[in-house]
């Protein structure tokens, strides 16, 4: 019979294969919608092109963590391993927060009437 242990381990893996499917999945789709966006002009497909790219790539993140969090809480318990996660979910923070930041115009911690004023315009 299959133990509680190999389960979770299955489960985390799967939550890992899901992130990795979105990033890619999302990257084909944005690489796809910036190829037929011409009517908008090559600086706002680019701009929208980098936007798709980095929610792809926030949501697979968001994934990729849970996976590992699963995978070494339940899994594998060990005081090594608990510091690499808080290391691997320290990293992944700071690329979240960063992604979001250039994706959406501000931390996450901001509402959205308070994003970063765009750049200035000749004045």
């Amino acid at each position: 019979m299959v133990d509680y242990r190999e389960i979770m381990d299955y489960i985390g893996t799967a939550v890992d294969a899901v992130g990795v499917l979105l990033i890619v999945v999302g990257a084909l789709a944005a690489t796809w919608r910036f190829l037929f966006r011409h009517q908008e002009g090559p600086v706002n497909a680019y701009s929208m092109y980098r936007q798709d790219l980095g929610r792809a790539i926030l949501l697979g993140l968001e994934f990729l963590v849970a996976g590992d969090i699963i995978r070494t809480v339940v899994v594998s318990p060990t005081l090594n391993n608990v510091l690499v996660l808080g290391l691997i979910v320290l990293i992944r923070t700071f690329l979240s927060m960063a992604l979001q930041l250039e994706v959406e115009g501000r931390w996450p911690w901001q509402r959205a009437g308070e994003a970063r004023p765009a750049t200035r315009s000749g004045k």
